[in-house]
């Protein structure tokens, strides 16, 4: 399995799905499964128990669910697009990931 090009903190864009066209950030990143976690994206409503040893409530509650890799883009802060991620090394040796669009470096 190819490396995760989509790491926590980004900010993606959803490409498909029921909320395309939205922006979040990424909470949680599930390489097993290539899933990625996008806050206040994807919001599904499970019905839970109550656990009073842990101080949770029971009830009706949205959370966000995962979303597949393939369906989110990395939100360039240069040119403020959906873009594909790319890698180069720089001068000193390090990978850097850049903006396929405008070549700038992504945080």
């Amino acid at each position: 399995m190819e490396s995760c090009k989509i790491r926590k903190d980004d900010k993606v864009m959803l490409l498909a799905g029921k909320d395309k066209g939205k922006v979040g950030k990424v909470i949680k990143v599930d390489r097993k499964h290539d899933r990625v976690l996008v806050e206040k994206v994807n919001m599904v409503k499970r019905h839970t128990k109550a656990n009073p040893y842990a101080q949770k409530p029971g009830g009706i509650i949205e959370k966000e669910a995962p979303v597949h890799v393939s369906n989110v883009a990395v939100m360039c802060d240069a040119c403020a697009k959906p873009t594909r991620v790319g890698y180069r090394t720089t001068g000193d040796g390090k990978k850097v990931r850049f903006c396929k669009k405008c070549n700038e470096q992504i945080g």
